[in-house]
């Protein structure tokens, strides 16, 4: 089982070898690893900065998003009474389309007896 100190002593080992190789390298190796570093810090910087030159044009679109929300003001939808859920019983009793149903109130009531005769042929 490894303890701290096995892991201390194979970190300090690792990192001594890392070194000496390091040290052995010539300058020509060096060379190139620095230009090779450069070359990533370079790509790396462009490719990050490049959604910069979007951002204007974001706020400007988004900005008149907004513009023609406010203008246009609220959307009305008119929704049926039996589609609005926060609609209590008496509410719907009150109102304008109570007579139609009130008229038709033979032929609900059919249909709640068919619909139950459904689900219980079903179940």
């Amino acid at each position: 089982m490894n303890t701290p100190n096995d892991e201390k002593r194979l970190e300090q080992s690792a990192k001594a070898l890392f070194d000496d190789s390091v040290e052995q390298l010539d300058a020509t190796k060096l060379s190139k690893l620095n230009q090779g570093r450069q070359a990533a810090l370079a790509a790396a910087s462009g490719t990050s900065r490049q959604w910069l030159r979007w951002v204007p044009a974001t706020g400007m679109a988004t900005a008149a998003l907004v513009a023609v929300i406010v203008l246009r003001g609220p959307a009305v939808v008119d929704v049926p009474l039996a589609a609005d859920p926060t609609l209590t019983d008496f509410e719907i009793l009150m109102g304008e389309d109570v007579l139609e149903m009130i008229e038709e109130l033979e032929f609900y009531s059919w249909i709640d007896l068919a619909e139950m005769d459904a689900t219980d042929n079903v179940g």
